[in-house]
């Protein structure tokens, strides 16, 4: 295996552990996928191998900026305030270390119910819960879509280089 194979498989480990990250938000799963591009591209010092972290970093960019204005448009367009999702995340990230892993989710779901019932009566308080899973769902979903699309122009580049 030649110093260029590994190299390249690196980078698509990388890169999965990047996918992994967005899924589960414990890694910084973007900041990751476009490091490996990075070290990809260095490395082969290319001009193809340029643009292909130049889309990369424009992909994963415009994904960064997505991710956050649509679902934030939903909330608000809800109701559902900021303090909520602050609560959802600070439970989140208690939850993580009482039960590892899943307790994020746990966490999070658990914060955000709480936070929307002290401000609402329960009948209206898990149908806006249920609006603030639905954006961060639609955000980790918009994140993933830019990762996968700098993947597959990484994979594309590959074969140009």
């Amino acid at each position: 295996m030649s110093a260029v194979s590994a190299l390249e498989v690196l980078v698509a480990l990388a890169i999965a552990v990047g996918i992994a990250g967005i899924i589960l938000p414990v890694l910084p799963g973007t900041l990751l996928i476009m490091g490996a591009i990075l070290v990809w591209a260095v490395q082969i010092g290319t001009t193809a191998g340029w643009v292909v972290f130049a889309v990369s970093t424009a992909l994963l960019a415009g994904g960064t900026v997505v991710k956050y204005l649509v679902p934030g448009r939903r909330l608000k367009a809800s109701g559902v305030p900021n303090r909520t999702l602050v609560v959802g995340a600070l439970l989140a990230f208690i939850g993580f270390f009482v039960v590892p892993v899943i307790g994020m989710f746990i966490g999070f779901v658990l914060g955000v119910y709480l936070a929307e019932r002290a401000r609402l009566p329960h009948a209206e308080a898990w149908p806006s819960t249920v609006g603030a899973l639905r954006a961060v769902g639609v955000s980790i979903l918009i994140e993933l879509v830019a990762a996968f699309l700098a993947a597959v122009t990484w994979v594309v580049g590959l074969f140009l280089t």
